[in-house]
């Protein structure tokens, strides 16, 4: 299930929206990716409050229905890690990126940057297709999030597709690795903006 952002804790909030995968499955909700995100992100000193926006089963079109309930937490950027679950349901190609084209629009226009993770797709699509997708978006993009994980019989439950806790701890690598550039990025760009203004000083 979504995890409530806590009213008490006004750091700014990174959302991790997407399926099983974001909710984590099978595992304990601290050894999800978000929770070990946040874990990893408060040991290296980024004071920032991770929710794990994450629902079993969720396709695009589940997702785009919940657009306006994750704005109105007010986040301040999203990990969107959502379309695995719609060749399963039937969905074509054409209608997932559609689905994820007005996600993506709705976030940017609320001036919410947005994280893409690709899954793997089928092979007459494939590298290119998830590069020329977050291109066209002006995304950042980890190309395949369970890279090292899937088809590891160790890293994975009995069901051979949801991590295990060490997977995921994998999985939280790759997003920091994406991650950190960004947070990096909007802290410069709020200082500059701040020392145009003379604001207050902002989280870091």
């Amino acid at each position: 299930p979504t995890t409530a952002p806590s009213q008490s804790d006004d750091r700014p909030r990174i959302v991790a929206f997407g399926d099983s995968l974001t909710e984590g499955l099978g595992v304990s909700p601290a050894q999800s990716y978000p929770m070990q995100l946040q874990k990893r992100l408060d040991a290296q000193g980024y004071s920032y409050q991770v929710i794990n926006a994450g629902v079993s089963g969720e396709t695009s079109a589940g997702g785009l229905r919940r657009v306006p309930w994750l704005l109105a937490g007010k986040p301040y950027m999203v990990i969107l890690e959502l379309g695995a679950n719609d060749g399963l349901r039937g969905l074509s190609l054409p209608e997932t990126r559609s689905h994820l084209d007005q996600i993506i629009r709705k976030f940017k226009e609320a001036q919410v940057p947005v994280l893409l993770t690709g899954m793997k797709l089928p092979p007459n699509y494939g590298e290119a297709y998830r590069t020329e997708f977050a291109a066209t978006h002006g995304l950042p993009l980890i190309p395949f999030v369970l890279e090292g994980v899937a088809g590891e019989k160790v890293l994975n439950q009995s069901d051979g597709i949801h991590p295990t806790a060490e997977g995921y701890r994998i999985v939280v690598d790759h997003v920091l690795e994406a991650l950190i550039p960004m947070l990096n990025g909007s802290k410069t760009n709020r200082s500059k903006a701040g020392n145009k203004t003379r604001s207050a000083p902002h989280a870091p």
